[in-house]
């Protein structure tokens, strides 16, 4: 399901999203819903069927140990009231400052990810210039899975989304779950639709403004990474079709 935040900026719509499971929610302008609507018969069909191998377990080294990152309900950690996280990425560093106060619920969500090594190899999917930088998607599909139905219901809206500010991207009211955004422009246009910020970027805005752009916005307004396809086929379908995306490559707390 996409979200139905809009923008209009010198004629040209925009949108924030971030796919999650059918039903949950109505989107506030049915006219998105009906524009997603491919996408989401097709991210349906395609989750099924990662949750179809799911259930293989015989095909499972039994001596291997199980990606904690399925088993969502573990990381329910509070997070200290300030933070810092810095990313590596193939673009180069920058540092996000977390304040709880900001959004508390969002926060702690972030706090477990970063902690437990979920942004770590994934990709910025989706870059549209003058506006943000999108990422969040896991690299195993299996992962995308059990994380889809996470659900964080919503914070106030406490601060405004002004340049640098990250926070989590939505399809809905309380729908929020892995993918987060960072504004490159400031958006408050934002604020009234829900999005709130849990963090600003410290250092190394210049490196956000360098990820990848080249490959525009995904379907149906570009030609860029198509959201149901990266959920179901991770890494896979972005480093075969979209080779020269940013790359996320650690995401790690910076310690006091």
């Amino acid at each position: 399901m996409e979200a139905t935040i809009h923008r209009l900026r010198s004629g040209t719509r925009r949108t924030l999203r971030a796919f999650v499971p059918p039903g949950l929610v109505r989107p506030r302008r049915p006219s998105s819903l009906e524009r997603a609507v491919p996408a989401l018969a097709l991210a349906s069909l395609l989750l099924l069927a990662v949750a179809a191998g799911c259930g293989n377990a015989g095909d499972e080294d039994p001596s291997e140990a199980p990606n904690p990152l399925l088993r969502p309900g573990q990381f329910t950690e509070t997070g200290p009231s300030r933070f810092s996280v810095r990313f590596e990425t193939t673009a180069g560093d920058f540092v996000v400052e977390v304040h709880r106060e900001w959004a508390p619920v969002g926060a702690d969500r972030f706090y477990n990810l970063v902690k437990a090594g979920y942004y770590d190899d994934t990709r910025v999917h989706r870059v549209v210039p003058g506006f943000m930088a999108q990422f969040g998607i896991h690299g195993d599909p299996y992962v995308n899975y059990v994380w889809r139905s996470a659900l964080l219901r919503d914070d106030p809206v406490v601060e405004s989304n002004r340049r640098g500010r990250i926070a989590f991207a939505k399809a809905g009211p309380h729908t929020r779950s892995t993918e987060v955004f960072i504004s490159t422009e400031d958006n408050a246009f934002l604020d009234e639709d829900g999005f709130a910020p849990f963090g600003e970027v410290v250092e190394g805005m210049e490196v956000v403004g360098a990820f990848h752009s080249g490959y525009g916005d995904g379907p149906p307004r570009g030609d860029g990474p198509y959201g149901a396809m990266a959920l179901a086929r991770g890494n896979e379908y972005l480093d075969e079709e979209f080779p020269e995306l940013t790359i996320v490559v650690r995401a790690t707390l910076v310690e006091p």
